[in-house]
């Protein structure tokens, strides 16, 4: 399986093509038509990129560099909240699937990448986990039909959305402040070509702590469907080539065990989905 990456090597920001364990470096490729791999995504030039590794060998390991977030500064990103029925249930309100999605959003800055460490804060210890999907667009747009949807996703990745839990309750309307530490969550390993309602209709997502399965579901359970997800945010705000939508996360996160289990240095996280690898951190205090 490969995909585009963003990478550090000797301390310099890079971009390429992973496969395997091998990085194809594009970045003097694309010297003075695109900066970095955010900017390939921003300008809607995804497809250029995924296209130009013919002729080209692998010219690193991933052992010599540090995979960052794929995209280190996308316009948006937005999550949707509470998006499997059985994570719904959680709440115990009486009240079935809700009438419209749940929506925050993340800063770019919140992010890893893969087999980096998530920060726990010196100020909680309530750090969780939550595996999911995200969606990258490469065609943007307004009101965008159901059915048009799945032409405006350019790119596909995996998320660990990682959560403060006592810091989203600061608050009575919105969870911005819990949801945004610095490296609380994860993104990667790397972006893979869109290629079809296939690769996102139907497909397990589980989530692992120290090999132990806390989440799973299937994609086709999911309240709001990804062309849903699509059509109802770009009515209010406008999608953006380079935007990116998380896409909701299954039942299971640290926070309903009772009592919880809240992540701790050395506990290592795995999110993967059918298809899209895995994406994996560590976790370590802050200092």
């Amino acid at each position: 399986m490969s995909g585009l990456i963003s990478f550090l090597h000797k301390n310099n920001a890079r971009f390429g093509k992973l496969d395997g364990d091998n990085i194809i470096d594009l970045t003097d490729k694309f010297a003075g038509k695109y900066a970095s791999l955010s900017d390939a995504a921003n300008k809607g030039a995804l497809g250029e990129v995924f296209a130009a590794d013919a002729g080209f060998d692998a010219s690193l390991t991933t052992n010599e560099v540090t995979l960052q977030p794929p995209l280190l500064s996308p316009g948006k990103i937005i999550c949707v909240g509470v998006n499997f029925p059985d994570r719904n249930a959680e709440y115990k309100d009486g009240q079935g699937a809700p009438a419209n999605m749940s929506l925050f959003i993340r800063f770019a800055s919140s992010f890893v990448g893969h087999e980096d460490a998530l920060i726990r804060p010196p100020e909680s210890e309530q750090l969780d986990y939550e595996g999911e999907i995200a969606i990258v667009i490469g065609k943007g747009g307004r009101r965008i039909p159901e059915t048009d949807a799945y032409d405006h996703i350019a790119a596909v990745t995996l998320c660990n959305e990682g959560t403060i839990r006592d810091w989203v309750r600061h608050a009575k309307f919105n969870v911005t402040q819990g949801k945004n530490w610095d490296k609380s969550g994860a993104m990667g390993p790397s972006l893979l070509a869109f290629t079809g309602a296939d690769m996102l209709d139907d497909i397990a997502l589980t989530t692992t702590v120290n090999g132990e399965i806390r989440q799973q579901d299937r994609t086709s359970r999911m309240m709001f469907s990804f062309t849903k997800i699509i059509n109802y945010i770009s009515t209010f705000t406008t999608l953006c080539e380079g935007d990116v939508i998380v896409c909701g996360t299954p039942t299971g996160a640290g926070a309903r065990f009772d009592p919880p289990k809240w992540l701790k240095p050395g506990d290592v996280v795995e999110v993967s989905a059918e298809g899209l690898g895995t994406l994996r951190s560590h976790i370590a205090d802050e200092g």
